[in-house]
């Protein structure tokens, strides 16, 4: 077999490596002294391809003018330059005719750094007689790659694009190196973007094509982070990756290079690697894991520690320099403090005696004043956290994680995601927090250019309805998080009331990151409007959907605990309306009370269950204060446990709707599929979150929509996620029926359902998820949100939890003993596999 040919991607901008790549490509970006790239071009040359292609795009001359024709490093480089980005894929199929040939073509992203065999994948691709095959990986942390499932024999099963914790499944990710044979160029499109794993790589595996992944042992990591580089170079110091280290090592863990002065009074503790022609002054100290590079200047007394300074860098006397990355060309003044995870950008200056925070990052060509103490990054900012987003939307301790300066950036940086003259809708609790929170928010949305309208004090489901009814564009909810008065959450909505989408969250994300907000002319500022009849038409709305006639004639009684939050300005009108003997307890709003610990919630539920029975009622509704979720006590001030009330729902509405669709999450009883199935209906199972409940039973033209956490979506009266709605919804279908709700529930099994949670490092849930794969591998299992897990008397789900460094499992038997069983074992096997840190 002829020597295979090599395609090197080389045009990535790495706008996350930010401002390291603010000006430079991210192959360009320096590792251990040496382009990116380069390592990835030795590597090739030491498995002996030395035919190489380099795709170029942002900044492509700085690619060309460093390698040229690759003789400097003995390999033959040509290029192939893409004047638009055409995606992975159409950057290869733009290399077309360099590549032309009957040898398979190995592709490898110029921007990671690893050691992998390259000769052993060829070699396993060639054996099986693959199209394509896909070097694989094992990633403790496996959340932001593209997982790929195999067979034992290395067939490619499935694909999964940068999943959920509820989707993994294994921990084998995509390292984005691929080998084709040339037959594969046929099925890439011409001309325009189109990608591997997104479009070529499916295609080819729903056709059945001969798709193989090899598992490759060695050292891999994408480079795609600030911290992602901190830890390579902390790798390539120590050994863990097999690549050249520049210069000459004069003690064991210290490579210096040509022309280098150290004076005999400093201190160089391994591993240290320095460039050439670099000074060091009398009583500088480098500590371990420090690289410098070409032509610096480290001054008299300088202490550095686990940092990396650029070419052409400049550090005065006394300088303290801490796990920080520093530029090429940068001045660091005397006396300056860099804190940890700080970057300052290629040729900024930091002032004598300043002071950087950790995590502050100087953006390229930028100037710190002496004596400055900076604790927010210059020009562009950086947040710090590992993602924005979460199950509540943004969260954190009130003043802490989520403060007025924060909610300014955010509110902008969601509002650069609209047009100019957009309009968006914001709403809150009755907390002071929140009331900060909004105003900051409506600040910066209005600073990017578009419209508030502002509900103020208002239930999450009006504000929901007033997105829809006004055609706005999205809208914020601030309010606490449920259960912790001391966190607030900031949820962001879609043009149809629904949560945003994952898309447009990252969207979000990536904006508020790069600090990439839009700033309006003054004429363009946006303004802030109070609709004034907002509440009256969201309860016209649900009125005109129900029969109120029906519901009045029925005399049923009713006893609704709205706990203090702003459902007390629609429910006790709308109930008045509806003509019923309703009685609304806590109907005060309290600012002091803007969510229910769960001990308040107990109390609450019991003061109702106390009231329904001496009022001898027909049903009591707690509603939670956001008006999304809600909890039942039963006629004789019995309580409706969770499961119970998902069944006495669904049993509802499928009984007076013939043929209904009930959509609900995996953790809902399977008794609901016997019990929908008897009224001659059907259940679509959904995953856990809200969104992908509602998004699902929409497609599937759902009746009922039951959300994990006691909630529902009635969608014959709303669109969304209401607990207004679902206790307007419930007059009516026990009106209709007549019957007691406890005549009801007797019919009804009281399933047992258990949940806990197992304690699971971050970087070890790919690999708990992966070993339950395996141990339930044969069974009858679904990979739905999680790994499910089906028996005769018993179902098991284990699920990653998304915020948490933790592991949800749910278990159901007949018995509690069974259901026990079941967790026991599965939180053995979490404990086994999460507990130990990669």
């Amino acid at each position: 077999m002829q020597r295979p040919r090599a395609v090197i991607m080389a045009g990535g901008a790495g706008s996350r490596l930010r401002p390291l790549t603010s000006n430079q490509p991210k192959p360009m970006v320096p590792l251990a002294n040496r382009p990116l790239m380069e390592h990835i071009v030795l590597l090739l040359k030491r498995h002996g391809i030395t035919d190489i292609v380099v795709t170029v795009q942002f900044l492509a001359s700085m690619v060309r003018q460093y390698f040229g024709d690759g003789a400097d490093l003995g390999v033959s480089l040509t290029y192939a330059t893409e004047e638009t980005p055409l995606g992975t894929a159409g950057s290869v199929k733009n290399a077309e005719e360099a590549l032309r040939g009957e040898e398979p073509i190995i592709v490898v992203s110029g921007d990671a750094l690893t050691d992998i065999d390259l000769e052993a994948a060829v070699e396993f691709h060639v054996a099986k007689g693959a199209l394509v095959t896909i070097v694989l990986h094992r990633q403790p942390n496996p959340l932001e790659y593209g997982i790929v499932v195999t067979d034992d024999e290395g067939r490619i099963e499935r694909f999964l694009e940068k999943p959920g914790w509820g989707q993994v499944f294994t921990d084998t990710v995509n390292t984005g190196i691929y080998v084709l044979s040339p037959s594969v160029f046929d099925e890439i499109p011409t001309g325009r973007p189109y990608d591997f794993s997104k479009e070529l790589f499916p295609k080819l595996l729903r056709r059945g094509e001969p798709l193989y992944g090899f598992v490759a042992d060695g050292y891999w990591t994408d480079v795609g982070t600030i911290e992602a580089y901190r830890q390579a170079l902390a790798d390539a110091l120590d050994g863990k990756v097999a690549i050249e280290l520049p210069g000459f090592e004069i003690s064991d863990g210290v490579r210096v290079g040509d022309g280098v002065q150290i004076d005999p009074g400093a201190r160089l503790d391994a591993p240290v690697l320095i460039g050439d022609h670099v000074r060091i002054g009398p009583g500088a100290q480098l500590r371990d894991h420090t690289i410098l590079g070409d032509n610096v200047q480290i001054g008299d007394g300088a202490f550095l520690a686990r940092s990396f300074v650029a070419d052409n860098a400049h550090l005065g006397d006394h300088t303290e320099v801490r796990g920080a990355l520093i530029g090429r060309g940068s001045d660091i003044r005397e006396r300056a403090r860099i804190g940890d995870g700080c970057v300052v950008g290629d040729g900024a200056i930091v002032g004598a005696g300043a002071i950087l925070h950790p995590d502050v990052k100087v953006y390229p060509q930028k100037r710190v004043q002496a004596g400055a103490e900076v604790s927010r990054s210059i020009i562009w900012e950086s947040f710090g956290a590992r993602t924005l987003f979460g199950k509540h939307g943004v969260a954190g301790l009130i003043n802490v994680d989520v403060g007025p300066e924060m909610a300014v950036r955010l509110g902008a940086a969601f509002a650069t995601t609209l047009k100019p003259g957009s309009l968006i809708v914001t709403a809150r609790d009755a907390s002071r927090a929140a009331r900060t929170i909004k105003r900051a928010l409506i600040a910066g949305v209005n600073g990017a250019g578009v419209d508030v309208e502002d509900l103020e004090v208002a239930p999450r489901p009006l504000l929901r309805h007033h997105v829809r009814s006004s055609r706005a564009e999205g809208g914020v909810i601030v309010s606490c998080v449920p259960g912790d008065p001391r966190s607030l959450a900031v949820r962001f909505v879609g043009p149809e009331g629904d949560d945003l989408s994952e898309t447009l969250l990252r969207d979000i994300d990536r904006i508020y990151f790069r600090e990439d907000a839009r700033r309006a002319f003054a004429e363009e500022i946006g303004e802030l409007r109070y609709p004034p009849r907002a509440l009256e038409f969201y309860q016209s709305s649900l009125l005109r959907r129900i029969d109120v006639e029906r519901i009045r004639r029925a005399g049923l009684k009713t006893v609704v605990d709205v706990a203090f939050g702003p459902a007390a300005f629609v429910l006790p009108g709308l109930v008045g309306r509806l003509g019923t003997d309703t009685l609304t307890r806590n109907a005060a709003i309290d600012p002091n009370r803007p969510t229910l610990t769960q001990l308040e919630e107990r109390q609450l539920l019991g003061g109702l269950a106390d009231l329904v029975r001496s009022s001898r009622a027909d049903l009591g509704i707690l509603l939670e204060p956001t008006a999304e979720s809600f909890r039942l006590v039963a006629d004789g001030g019995m309580l409706i446990g969770e499961q119970q009330q998902a069944l006495l729902l669904a049993d509802l509405v499928a009984g007076s709707t013939p043929g209904a669709v009930i959509a609900a999450p995996v953790t809902v009883t399977r008794s609901l599929e016997d019990i929908i199935a008897a009224h001659g209906g059907k259940v679509v199972r959904t995953p856990r979150s809200a969104t992908a409940t509602l998004e699902l039973a929409r497609a599937a033209g759902a009746t009922l929509a039951l959300i994990e956490g006691a909630g529902a979506a009635f969608f014959e009266l709303t669109e969304g996620v209401d607990a207004i709605a679902s206790a307007v919804a419930l007059h009516e279908l026990l009106a209709e029926t007549g019957e007691k709700v406890t005549d009801r529930l007797a019919a009804l099994p009281d399933p047992i359902v258990l949940r806990r949670r197992v304690p699971t490092s971050w970087d070890r849930k790919g690999a708990v998820m992966r070993e339950a794969a395996d141990r339930f591998r044969g069974q009858d299992t679904e990979e739905l949100d999680g790994l499910g897990v089906f028996y005769e008397d018993a179902w098991l789900l284990i699920a990653p939890d998304p915020d948490e460094p933790e592991t949800e499992l749910w278990a159901e038997g007949r018995t509690e003993a069974r259901a026990l069983e079941l967790l026991d074992e599965a939180a053995a096997l979490v404990a086994e596999q999460g507990a130990s840190l990669a």
